[in-house]
């Protein structure tokens, strides 16, 4: 075979680019499941849209009755896309305890998902700075028949189960607090809390607080009550008050940093503010100065 030849076949197969597991051409995969090359905010801004993931979580990010992708954590994204000359946002609906995995696959390119910054996460994904700041409600039958006003006392009593979203960091907190596991039942998403809380099969369903009282003012149930003193669980001797961010992979720091950029100036402005009070968010929810290198640890 002579030289020629030899480079013509090669330009050919560079051409047709390397096949993946699933036998399809990696040259031709959609842009947000591609490689990194040129950098994702590069590719975002030269294409105009971006591929984010979500987990259908009131009020952080779900879809409505027609389709369109909302909610605080999709809203603020929204704006601070746009301010970056990203002005289309396309979702991929994901289970809560898939996101991660889904952005390292490269099924989307950040998670919108309200998801609390966490040590164990940090070493998984770059985290945005935080966007908010709450705590933990619990939600019983009308009357709470079991006295339950904290996870010690849903611990302490072996006829209470509580229903917990999968990959929720509730989960962690109720196993710290001594809730054995085979009283946590674990569903795959909020609707199916409020479910299983309404059919006995669990006695308490817990989430963030904004996110309970959204779900249970769609519930509409007059059965069904949020227990108002709640005690916030303790975990190490801290509190467990959560921090909610957009996250990126961790070869995005460059994304990830012009969005911080952007968002300190909505925090500025007060319109941070504005966006969280559409979604049952108050002044008290604001996530003051921390950043996510403080929560990371680093």
């Amino acid at each position: 075979m002579n030289i020629p030849l030899i480079l013509l076949l090669f330009a050919a197969v560079a051409g047709c680019g390397t096949v993946n597991d699933a036998g399809a051409p990696e040259g031709d995969r959609p842009a947000a499941a591609g490689g990194n090359k040129e950098g994702t905010l590069a590719r975002a801004q030269e294409q105009g849209y971006v591929t984010v993931g979500f987990a259908n979580e009131k009020p952080y990010a779900y879809q409505t009755a027609d389709g369109e992708l909302t909610g605080e954590a999709v809203e603020i994204a929204r704006t601070v896309l746009k301010n970056l000359g990203i002005n289309e946002m396309r979702g991929e609906f994901t289970e809560f305890g898939s996101l991660i995995a889904g952005l390292q696959a490269k099924r989307f390119d950040l998670i919108t998902a309200g998801m609390f910054i966490h040590p164990d996460r940090c070493s998984a994904v770059a985290f945005a700075d935080p966007e908010y700041s709450i705590g933990e409600a619990i939600a019983v039958k009308k009357g709470n028949p079991l006295a339950l006003y904290s996870y010690k006392d849903i611990a302490g009593n072996k006829s209470a189960r509580v229903a917990v979203m999968a990959g929720a960091v509730e989960i962690g907190y109720l196993e710290a607090s001594g809730v054995p596991r085979d009283r946590i039942l674990v569903v795959p998403d909020q609707a199916t809390a409020i479910s299983a809380l309404q059919a006995g099969r669990a006695e308490a369903i817990t989430m963030t607080g904004p996110s309970l009282q959204s779900m249970l003012d769609t519930a509409n149930d007059s059965n069904l009550e949020r227990v108002s003193d709640f005690q916030q669980p303790i975990v190490d001797g801290k509190s467990v008050r959560g921090y909610g961010a957009t996250a990126f992979r961790q070869d995005d720091q460059e994304f990830k940093d012009a969005f911080n950029a952007e968002l300190k100036k909505l925090k500025e402005s007060g319109e941070l503010l504005t966006i969280l009070q559409k979604f049952g968010f108050t002044e008290d929810e604001l996530p003051g100065d921390m950043t996510a290198a403080k929560l990371c640890g680093q």
